[in-house]
């Protein structure tokens, strides 16, 4: 059989977060879409933020692809999301009532596992046993997410496509839901949720969310095929990640690179670049280990300055962000997990008029010295940081969009950290704001 040769080929990109999330990403994709046709989610929930701010205006999304705020860009919900479809079409209303067009570009896989009211309340519930058990809360937003992928991942959960068929829905909806009032109403000690209220809320979005299935997959091999470039979109961080990052205390997705593939329905060969998106300083929020993670609640202290002047605030739940100095020996394991093609380092601007800055270069574990983050979260927790230091600048890199500009301090603290992690800078955001970005090989051209 002759061979198809005639592919345009477009050149496709993929944002990751390479710490524990909060990393900037939605700016950064942004600004690439730019150069794209079309912006993939591939996993996670709604419990994923991803502030924007263009012109000025902030805009807070959660679900929808970033790529919605370009117009023109086409946005694409890939099966390795899961859906609540409240939040889904309070979102779309929402971007809507600020004179967005959404609906005509957003496309939605039919397999995404759907969120219902009974896995945010089991949620909610065992994380409120947790605290009260003594156990130590995860630190889940209580959306959903968790229980979603857990009846994904059993093979009873409830998807988009059986939206379309009322019976089918009901039937699969009675049982998965006795099974979820059994846990809510024994071991979790919470109210079962009635079934028929659920049901009529289901059958009545489903009008909706009719127009927007789509098989993403497909589509995207199209595009392409075509020549147009594609942007994925994670969510969520590489330290986060449920294989990879500080376990228990992560989320319930795949949140590196690969999973772009699997959670958008593309194969691996069309994943050409991995843009990991980093601060100049480290953040977390929920528990879990944090080996560089500074005091924060004295006015003056390093700790203080990271969370005022960076705002770190969650964009989901609005809880303060827990900050410290940059972990470069947990960044160089995030690098070998995504394949980094290139680094985008956010917030610099963050350490402006420090006396000093810190860099975390490795650990004191059991009185030995390691250059990485272990991947037992008991060892993480148990690391001590190794510190190298730099002298701070006092000039303002606010806004700045030219390397050479930068203080000379600030591009020796961005060299020394390109040299310890093994990977490029690609690009430095200085600011919020999509046009604050230093340029230095674009992604899209490498």
């Amino acid at each position: 059989m002759q061979q198809n040769t005639t592919d345009a080929a477009g050149h496709n990109v993929v944002v990751v977060g390479t710490q524990w999330g909060d990393e900037g990403k939605g700016k950064v994709v942004d600004w690439l879409t730019d150069h794209a046709q079309a912006v993939v989610r591939f996993q996670g929930g709604h419990n994923a933020g991803h502030t924007l701010v263009i012109k000025g205006v902030k805009t807070a999304l959660q679900l929808i692809p970033s790529g919605v705020m370009r117009d023109g860009v086409d946005c694409f919900i890939g099966n390795g999301v899961v859906v609540d479809p409240t939040h889904l079409l309070a979102e779309i209303e929402r971007l809507e009532g600020i004179g967005l067009d959404v609906r005509s570009r957003l496309h939605l896989s039919e397999s995404c596992p759907l969120i219902l009211p009974f896995h945010v309340e089991v949620d909610r519930a065992r994380e409120a046993l947790r605290e009260t058990s003594g156990a130590g809360k995860i630190g889940t937003t209580g959306k959903g997410i968790g229980p979603a992928y857990e009846d994904k991942v059993a093979r009873r959960a409830l998807r988009v496509q059986d939206l379309k068929h009322p019976e089918r829905f009901e039937k699969k909806l009675r049982e998965l839901l006795e099974l979820h009032n059994v846990a809510l109403g024994g071991y979790l000690h919470a109210k079962p949720i009635e079934f028929q209220p659920v049901f009529d809320q289901a059958m009545a979005m489903a009008q909706q969310l009719r127009p927007l299935m789509s098989d993403v997959g497909y589509r995207l091999h199209g595009i392409n095929r075509a020549g147009g470039n594609i942007l994925f979109e994670g969510a969520q961080g590489t330290l986060l990640d449920i294989d990879h990052g500080t376990y228990p205390y992560v989320t319930s997705s795949n949140c590196v690179a690969g999973n772009a593939a699997a959670g958008s329905g593309v194969g691996p060969d069309q994943l050409h670049y991995v843009l990991g998106i980093t601060k100049a300083y480290t953040t977390r929020v929920g528990g879990g280990p944090f080996p560089t993670e500074l005091p924060m609640e004295e006015p003056g202290s390093v700790g203080h300055h990271l969370s005022t002047v960076g705002q770190e605030r969650g964009t989901v739940t609005g809880r303060p962000r827990r900050c410290g100095w940059l972990d470069a020996a947990a960044l160089k394991r995030a690098i070998i997990i995504n394949g980094v093609s290139g680094l985008c380092i956010t917030k610099l601007d963050v350490l402006d008029r420090l006396p000093e800055i810190k860099v975390c270069v490795g650990y004191q574990l059991g009185g030995q010295r390691i250059d990485i983050l272990p991947l037992d979260a008991d060892e993480v927790a148990a690391c001590v940081p190794v510190y190298e230091s730099f002298p701070g600048w006092t000039e303002s890199t606010f806004g700045v969009t030219e390397w050479d500009r930068l203080p000379l301090n600030a591009r020796r603290y961005l060299e020394r950290v390109q040299q310890f992690i093994g990977a490029p800078i690609d690009m430095v955001s200085t600011g919020p704001d999509r046009d604050h970005t230093i340029l230095l090989r674009h992604p899209y051209q490498a």
